[in-house]
């Protein structure tokens, strides 16, 4: 079974507020800008990218530059909470890497 560290609410709720502000930065503006998404390099609309957290927060990721990445919505919705050595396994076992 997997293990997750613990981590309280009150921390997601901090960690998520970054997101928010960080959302509004001059730097993530222009990450989006470029329009490709980070794990499978297809090209969008700046506003079809969202923010993804590299080691998801319920994982103990944070809300930082070094850890927030633009990800089309199907690679989000299908990365989920896995850590970033779980989806490349999960793309190997589809054929693909990144």
């Amino acid at each position: 079974m997997d293990y997750y560290p613990q981590v309280d609410e009150e921390q997601l709720r901090c960690e998520r507020a970054k997101a928010r502000k960080l959302r509004n930065t001059n730097w993530w503006k222009n990450r989006i800008a470029r329009g490709v998404c980070h794990y499978c390099g297809e090209q969008f609309p700046p506003q079809q990218l969202t923010l993804d957290h590299v080691v998801p927060l319920v994982r103990g990721g944070r809300s930082s530059k070094g850890n927030c990445v633009p990800a089309c919505k199907e690679c989000n919705n299908r990365k989920k909470d896995l850590l970033p050595s779980e989806w490349q396994e999960y793309l190997e076992r589809l054929g693909r890497s990144e």
